[in-house]
Protein backbone atom coordinates (compact mmCIF):
# COMPACT_ATOMS: atom_id res chain seq x y z
CA UNK A 1 0.00 0.00 0.00
CA UNK A 2 2.05 2.62 -1.25
CA UNK A 3 0.48 6.33 -0.45
CA UNK A 4 2.29 8.38 -2.57
CA UNK A 5 2.27 6.62 -5.35
CA UNK A 6 -1.41 6.34 -5.16
CA UNK A 7 -1.80 10.06 -4.04
CA UNK A 8 -0.01 11.59 -6.55
CA UNK A 9 0.06 15.28 -6.13
CA UNK A 10 -1.08 16.96 -2.50
CA UNK A 11 -4.60 17.32 -2.29
CA UNK A 12 -5.88 14.80 -4.98
CA UNK A 13 -8.50 12.37 -4.47
CA UNK A 14 -8.62 8.72 -5.03
CA UNK A 15 -11.77 6.61 -5.41
CA UNK A 16 -10.75 2.94 -4.99
CA UNK A 17 -13.53 0.72 -7.16
CA UNK A 18 -13.68 -2.25 -8.76
CA UNK A 19 -13.88 -1.38 -12.41
CA UNK A 20 -13.66 2.07 -13.71
CA UNK A 21 -16.01 1.41 -16.87
CA UNK A 22 -18.47 -1.23 -15.64
CA UNK A 23 -20.27 -0.72 -12.63
CA UNK A 24 -18.91 2.69 -11.45
CA UNK A 25 -21.79 4.41 -9.73
CA UNK A 26 -23.30 6.47 -12.31
CA UNK A 27 -23.54 9.87 -9.66
CA UNK A 28 -19.90 9.36 -9.22
CA UNK A 29 -19.09 9.52 -13.26
CA UNK A 30 -21.30 12.30 -13.41
CA UNK A 31 -24.09 10.74 -15.67
CA UNK A 32 -26.52 9.98 -13.17
CA UNK A 33 -27.25 12.77 -10.78
CA UNK A 34 -24.53 15.22 -12.10
CA UNK A 35 -21.50 16.03 -10.26
CA UNK A 36 -18.02 14.85 -11.04
CA UNK A 37 -15.33 12.49 -9.86
CA UNK A 38 -12.80 12.99 -7.89
CA UNK A 39 -9.81 14.46 -8.94
CA UNK A 40 -7.35 11.34 -8.97
CA UNK A 41 -8.91 8.12 -10.09
CA UNK A 42 -7.18 4.70 -8.84
CA UNK A 43 -8.70 1.91 -11.59
CA UNK A 44 -8.86 -1.89 -11.13
CA UNK A 45 -10.14 -4.00 -8.22
CA UNK A 46 -11.18 -2.66 -5.11
CA UNK A 47 -9.28 -5.20 -2.44
CA UNK A 48 -8.15 -3.07 -0.38
CA UNK A 49 -10.94 -2.57 1.96
CA UNK A 50 -11.78 -6.12 1.80
CA UNK A 51 -8.30 -7.08 3.30
CA UNK A 52 -8.33 -4.15 5.74
CA UNK A 53 -12.00 -4.94 6.73
CA UNK A 54 -10.98 -8.26 7.34
CA UNK A 55 -7.71 -7.46 9.35
CA UNK A 56 -10.13 -5.21 11.74
CA UNK A 57 -8.57 -2.01 10.66
CA UNK A 58 -10.84 -1.18 7.83
CA UNK A 59 -10.86 2.83 6.59
CA UNK A 60 -9.65 3.43 10.19
CA UNK A 61 -6.17 2.04 9.16
CA UNK A 62 -6.29 3.90 6.08
CA UNK A 63 -6.69 7.28 8.15
CA UNK A 64 -3.94 6.39 10.72
CA UNK A 65 -1.56 6.23 7.44
CA UNK A 66 -3.04 9.21 5.35
CA UNK A 67 -4.13 11.30 7.96
CA UNK A 68 -7.48 11.48 6.37
CA UNK A 69 -10.89 9.58 6.78
CA UNK A 70 -12.05 8.20 3.37
CA UNK A 71 -15.76 8.73 2.55
CA UNK A 72 -17.33 4.89 2.00
CA UNK A 73 -19.92 5.15 -0.35
CA UNK A 74 -21.91 1.72 -1.73
CA UNK A 75 -23.88 1.83 -4.97
CA UNK A 76 -23.82 5.77 -5.53
CA UNK A 77 -27.55 5.33 -6.19
CA UNK A 78 -28.50 8.47 -3.74
CA UNK A 79 -25.53 10.26 -3.76
CA UNK A 80 -25.26 13.71 -5.90
CA UNK A 81 -21.65 14.48 -6.07
CA UNK A 82 -20.47 18.12 -6.71
CA UNK A 83 -19.39 19.86 -9.91
CA UNK A 84 -15.45 20.52 -8.19
CA UNK A 85 -15.57 17.09 -7.36
CA UNK A 86 -14.55 15.65 -4.40
CA UNK A 87 -10.82 16.12 -3.19
CA UNK A 88 -10.33 13.41 -0.79
CA UNK A 89 -10.39 9.30 -0.54
CA UNK A 90 -13.49 7.44 -1.80
CA UNK A 91 -13.92 3.51 -0.87
CA UNK A 92 -16.78 2.16 -3.07
CA UNK A 93 -18.06 -0.66 -1.58
CA UNK A 94 -18.62 -3.54 -3.91
CA UNK A 95 -18.86 -6.43 -5.84
CA UNK A 96 -15.38 -7.83 -4.07
CA UNK A 97 -17.62 -7.82 -0.67
CA UNK A 98 -21.18 -8.98 -1.56
CA UNK A 99 -21.05 -12.98 -0.70
CA UNK A 100 -24.76 -14.10 0.18
CA UNK A 101 -24.98 -16.83 2.20
CA UNK A 102 -28.32 -18.62 3.80
CA UNK A 103 -28.94 -21.13 6.65
CA UNK A 104 -32.23 -21.91 7.53
CA UNK A 105 -34.30 -19.17 7.80
CA UNK A 106 -31.15 -16.53 8.16
CA UNK A 107 -29.48 -14.70 5.17
CA UNK A 108 -26.08 -13.16 5.91
CA UNK A 109 -24.57 -10.82 2.80
CA UNK A 110 -21.44 -8.57 2.97
CA UNK A 111 -21.78 -4.89 2.69
CA UNK A 112 -21.12 -4.63 -0.90
CA UNK A 113 -24.06 -6.84 -2.08
CA UNK A 114 -26.68 -5.12 -3.50
CA UNK A 115 -29.79 -5.38 -2.56
CA UNK A 116 -31.66 -6.72 -5.74
CA UNK A 117 -29.39 -9.64 -5.64
CA UNK A 118 -29.78 -10.43 -1.63
CA UNK A 119 -33.53 -10.24 -2.71
CA UNK A 120 -33.46 -12.77 -5.50
CA UNK A 121 -31.15 -15.12 -3.15
CA UNK A 122 -33.89 -15.20 -0.68
CA UNK A 123 -36.36 -15.92 -3.24
CA UNK A 124 -34.62 -18.70 -4.98
CA UNK A 125 -33.98 -20.19 -1.14
CA UNK A 126 -38.15 -20.24 -0.45
CA UNK A 127 -37.42 -17.06 2.26
CA UNK A 128 -39.79 -14.03 2.05
CA UNK A 129 -39.50 -10.87 3.88
CA UNK A 130 -37.14 -8.93 1.14
CA UNK A 131 -39.81 -8.72 -1.50
CA UNK A 132 -39.41 -4.63 -1.32
CA UNK A 133 -35.72 -4.91 -1.78
CA UNK A 134 -35.63 -6.41 -5.60
CA UNK A 135 -35.97 -2.69 -7.03
CA UNK A 136 -33.73 -0.87 -4.65
CA UNK A 137 -30.62 -0.28 -6.35
CA UNK A 138 -28.36 0.37 -3.49
CA UNK A 139 -26.46 -2.08 -1.58
CA UNK A 140 -27.06 -3.50 1.37
CA UNK A 141 -24.43 -1.47 3.47
CA UNK A 142 -25.67 1.75 2.59
CA UNK A 143 -29.39 0.08 2.77
CA UNK A 144 -28.44 -0.94 6.59
CA UNK A 145 -27.46 2.49 7.23
CA UNK A 146 -30.18 4.28 5.82
CA UNK A 147 -32.83 1.81 6.68
CA UNK A 148 -33.68 1.50 3.16
CA UNK A 149 -37.23 0.60 2.29
CA UNK A 150 -40.33 0.52 -0.31
CA UNK A 151 -44.21 -0.67 -0.64
CA UNK A 152 -44.53 -0.56 2.95
CA UNK A 153 -41.25 -2.66 3.39
CA UNK A 154 -37.62 -1.46 4.76
CA UNK A 155 -35.31 -2.78 7.02
CA UNK A 156 -35.30 -2.79 10.43
CA UNK A 157 -38.45 -5.33 9.71
CA UNK A 158 -35.78 -7.91 8.53
CA UNK A 159 -32.38 -7.06 10.02
CA UNK A 160 -31.18 -8.86 13.09
CA UNK A 161 -27.77 -8.22 13.43
CA UNK A 162 -25.28 -5.37 11.61
CA UNK A 163 -21.40 -6.33 11.47
CA UNK A 164 -19.33 -3.25 11.71
CA UNK A 165 -15.98 -1.96 12.20
CA UNK A 166 -15.44 1.12 15.06
CA UNK A 167 -13.04 3.97 14.75
CA UNK A 168 -10.76 1.70 17.21
CA UNK A 169 -10.51 -1.15 14.51
CA UNK A 170 -12.80 -3.59 16.59
CA UNK A 171 -15.61 -5.59 14.55
CA UNK A 172 -18.72 -5.17 16.50
CA UNK A 173 -22.26 -6.72 16.16
CA UNK A 174 -25.51 -4.15 16.63
CA UNK A 175 -28.51 -6.01 17.09
CA UNK A 176 -31.44 -4.23 15.88
CA UNK A 177 -32.57 -2.31 18.69
CA UNK A 178 -28.75 -1.15 18.47
CA UNK A 179 -29.44 0.23 15.09
CA UNK A 180 -32.21 2.40 16.98
CA UNK A 181 -33.82 2.38 13.28
CA UNK A 182 -36.26 5.16 12.58
CA UNK A 183 -37.24 6.23 9.00
CA UNK A 184 -34.51 6.42 6.85
CA UNK A 185 -32.11 6.85 9.23
CA UNK A 186 -30.11 4.80 11.93
CA UNK A 187 -27.56 4.78 14.73
CA UNK A 188 -24.70 4.57 12.23
CA UNK A 189 -25.52 7.54 10.40
CA UNK A 190 -24.24 9.15 13.58
CA UNK A 191 -20.95 6.80 14.37
CA UNK A 192 -17.99 6.33 13.04
CA UNK A 193 -18.96 2.53 12.67
CA UNK A 194 -18.29 1.16 9.07
CA UNK A 195 -20.86 -1.83 7.60
CA UNK A 196 -19.60 -4.81 6.81
CA UNK A 197 -22.09 -7.51 7.00
CA UNK A 198 -25.84 -7.51 7.85
CA UNK A 199 -27.71 -10.43 8.98
CA UNK A 200 -31.48 -11.23 8.20
CA UNK A 201 -34.19 -13.80 10.01
CA UNK A 202 -36.38 -14.38 6.90
CA UNK A 203 -39.28 -16.78 6.90
CA UNK A 204 -40.61 -19.79 4.68
CA UNK A 205 -42.55 -18.95 1.49
CA UNK A 206 -43.24 -20.32 -1.36
CA UNK A 207 -40.64 -18.97 -4.78
CA UNK A 208 -43.09 -18.72 -7.35
CA UNK A 209 -45.48 -16.08 -4.82
CA UNK A 210 -42.60 -14.34 -3.85
CA UNK A 211 -41.65 -13.97 -7.28
CA UNK A 212 -45.21 -13.03 -8.39
CA UNK A 213 -44.88 -10.29 -5.22
CA UNK A 214 -41.52 -9.09 -6.66
CA UNK A 215 -42.94 -8.75 -10.31
CA UNK A 216 -45.81 -6.69 -9.24
CA UNK A 217 -43.51 -3.81 -6.76
CA UNK A 218 -41.61 -4.33 -10.52
CA UNK A 219 -45.14 -2.87 -12.76
CA UNK A 220 -45.99 -0.52 -9.90
CA UNK A 221 -42.71 1.16 -9.62
CA UNK A 222 -42.29 1.33 -13.49
CA UNK A 223 -46.05 2.70 -13.74
CA UNK A 224 -45.53 5.50 -11.28
CA UNK A 225 -41.76 6.44 -11.18
CA UNK A 226 -39.59 8.01 -14.05
CA UNK A 227 -36.98 5.19 -14.15
CA UNK A 228 -36.75 6.26 -17.60
CA UNK A 229 -34.78 9.36 -16.79
CA UNK A 230 -31.53 9.30 -14.30
CA UNK A 231 -31.96 10.67 -11.11
CA UNK A 232 -31.18 9.75 -7.53
CA UNK A 233 -34.09 8.20 -6.35
CA UNK A 234 -36.55 9.41 -4.28
CA UNK A 235 -35.30 13.31 -3.47
CA UNK A 236 -36.88 14.05 -0.22
CA UNK A 237 -37.81 11.79 2.88
CA UNK A 238 -41.44 11.70 3.55
CA UNK A 239 -42.49 14.40 5.85
CA UNK A 240 -44.78 13.54 9.01
CA UNK A 241 -48.34 13.56 8.27
CA UNK A 242 -47.63 14.10 4.13
CA UNK A 243 -46.18 12.76 1.14
CA UNK A 244 -43.26 15.12 -0.42
CA UNK A 245 -44.71 14.50 -4.04
CA UNK A 246 -48.03 15.37 -3.44
CA UNK A 247 -46.84 18.78 -1.70
CA UNK A 248 -44.32 19.45 -4.25
CA UNK A 249 -47.16 18.74 -7.03
CA UNK A 250 -50.13 21.29 -4.93
CA UNK A 251 -47.49 23.59 -4.61
CA UNK A 252 -47.29 24.20 -8.77
CA UNK A 253 -43.72 23.20 -9.09
CA UNK A 254 -44.53 19.92 -11.22
CA UNK A 255 -42.01 20.42 -14.37
CA UNK A 256 -40.31 22.79 -12.57
CA UNK A 257 -36.86 22.67 -14.04
CA UNK A 258 -33.42 24.61 -13.84
CA UNK A 259 -30.81 23.63 -16.51
CA UNK A 260 -31.09 19.84 -16.87
CA UNK A 261 -32.61 19.22 -13.28
CA UNK A 262 -36.67 18.64 -13.34
CA UNK A 263 -39.30 17.87 -11.26
CA UNK A 264 -40.41 15.00 -12.51
CA UNK A 265 -43.75 15.19 -14.31
CA UNK A 266 -44.66 11.64 -13.23
CA UNK A 267 -43.55 11.61 -9.59
CA UNK A 268 -42.86 14.80 -7.93
CA UNK A 269 -41.20 13.21 -5.52
CA UNK A 270 -38.60 12.65 -8.01
CA UNK A 271 -36.01 15.32 -9.57
CA UNK A 272 -34.36 13.73 -12.64
CA UNK A 273 -31.92 14.88 -15.36
CA UNK A 274 -33.52 15.32 -18.17
CA UNK A 275 -29.79 15.38 -20.43
CA UNK A 276 -27.31 17.73 -19.32
CA UNK A 277 -27.89 18.46 -15.53
CA UNK A 278 -24.97 19.50 -13.20
CA UNK A 279 -25.29 19.06 -9.57
CA UNK A 280 -25.96 22.50 -8.75
CA UNK A 281 -29.05 22.31 -11.00
CA UNK A 282 -30.42 19.93 -9.05
CA UNK A 283 -29.60 21.91 -5.48
CA UNK A 284 -30.98 24.84 -6.97
CA UNK A 285 -34.43 22.85 -8.23
CA UNK A 286 -34.03 21.39 -4.35
CA UNK A 287 -33.96 24.68 -2.69
CA UNK A 288 -36.98 26.37 -4.53
CA UNK A 289 -38.97 23.20 -3.82
CA UNK A 290 -37.92 23.08 -0.09
CA UNK A 291 -38.54 27.21 -0.40
CA UNK A 292 -42.40 27.06 -2.10
CA UNK A 293 -43.48 24.09 0.19
CA UNK A 294 -42.59 25.73 3.37
CA UNK A 295 -43.82 28.85 1.86
CA UNK A 296 -47.10 27.57 0.63
CA UNK A 297 -47.79 24.01 3.57
CA UNK A 298 -45.09 25.11 6.28
CA UNK A 299 -43.26 21.83 5.88
CA UNK A 300 -39.68 21.61 6.04
CA UNK A 301 -38.37 18.98 3.43
CA UNK A 302 -35.56 17.25 4.12
CA UNK A 303 -33.33 15.74 1.18
CA UNK A 304 -33.12 11.66 1.41
CA UNK A 305 -30.66 11.97 -1.39
CA UNK A 306 -27.15 13.25 -0.25
CA UNK A 307 -24.50 15.28 -1.02
CA UNK A 308 -20.91 14.70 -1.75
Amino acid sequence: FNTAAQLGKPGKGIILRQNANDGTPAAIAGGKSGGDTADALLHGKALLFEYLAVQGGGPHLLQGKLGIFPNLIGNGSNLLVSDQGYAGIVLVVGKHMSRIEVRDCYLEAEAGALMSQVAKAAKEHGLTGLEFAAGIPGTIGGGAVMNAGAYDGEMSQVVTTVTVVNRNGEIMELDNSTMEYGYRTSVIQNQSFVVTKVTFRLQPGDPEQIAAKMEELAIRRREKQPLEYPSAGSTFKRPEGHFAGQLIMEAGLRGYSVGGAKVSEKHCGFIINTGNATAEDVKDVIWEVQRRVKERFHVELEPEIKFL
